[in-house]
C-alpha cells in the first residue's frame, strides 16, 4: 500500500487527504512556515534556535505544504549563480506518510525549473542519501556536520522546463505573484482598462 493510503487507513478516513503546496508570500504563511520548522527542528532534532532561524528566510522563497488545511511542510530555496539552493525540507511526523513530502519537494523541483535553473543543490542529511539519489541528485564531496547531524553536498540536474521564465516572458507575467505565472494577476487587470 502506498504510504499516502497507509496514512489514510491508520486514521480510519477512507477519503484520500488534501494536499495543497504553494509559495509562501504573507506574514500569515511565513509564520506557519516557522511554526513547522520548529516543531520538527527544534522539538523533535534538539536543533538550537540560531542553527534553525539562520537570517535566510527573509531573502529566499519558501513553500508551505498543507494536508487537508492544516500546514505540514515546508521547502526553502535561495539563489545562486547559475544554481539554487534546496534547504529545509521539512515535514511534520503526524503528516509523514501522506504525500506531502513527495508534493512538496515535486513542487519545489518544477518550480525551480520554471525559473530557469537547471541544477540544484543542497545537504541532505546522510539518513536520506538514498531518497535524493533516487531523484538524480549525487554526493560531490565529503561529508560535514551541524546541529548534530551529518550531512551531505549533493547536486543534481533539474532538466529544463518547457516554458521557462525568460527576459522575453510578457512583462505581466514577470510581475505576477511568484509561482502563479499562470494565473492572471492585478496587473493584468490594470492592462486591460
Amino acid at each position: 500500500m502506498p504510504d499516502d493510503q497507509a496514512a489514510v487507513a491508520a486514521s480510519g478516513d477512507n477519503n484520500p487527504p488534501v494536499l495543497e503546496v504553494r509559495v509562501a508570500r504573507s506574514l500569515d504563511d511565513l509564520m506557519m512556515v516557522v511554526a513547522v520548522r520548529a516543531l520538527v527542528y527544534m522539538g523533535e532534532q534538539n536543533c538550537p534556535y540560531a542553527e534553525e532561524f539562520d537570517g535566510n528566510d527573509l531573502v529566499a522563497t519558501n513553500l508551505i505544504g498543507f494536508v487537508n488545511g492544516e500546514p505540514a511542510a515546508t521547502v526553502r530555496m535561495r539563489y545562486f549563480g547559475g544554481f539554487a539552493k534546496h534547504e529545509r525540507t521539512t515535514v511534520r511526523p503526524e503528516f509523514r506518510g501522506t504525500g506531502i513530502g513527495k508534493a512538496i519537494v515535486d513542487y519545489s523541483l518544477e518550480y525551480l525549473r520554471k525559473k530557469g535553473f537547471q541544477t540544484m543543490y543542497g545537504h541532505a542529511r546522510a539518513d536520506l542519501r538514498e531518497y535524493w539519489e533516487r531523484r538524480g541528485f549525487t554526493v560531490y564531496a565529503q561529508p560535514f556536520r551541524f546541529s548534530e547531524h551529518e550531512y551531505l553536498p549533493m547536486a543534481g540536474p533539474l532538466g529544463s522546463h518547457s516554458d521557462p521564465l525568460t527576459v522575453e516572458t510578457d512583462p505581466l507575467v514577470l510581475n505576477r505573484p511568484e509561482g502563479e505565472w499562470d494565473r492572471p494577476g492585478v496587473l493584468d487587470a490594470s492592462a486591460a482598462r
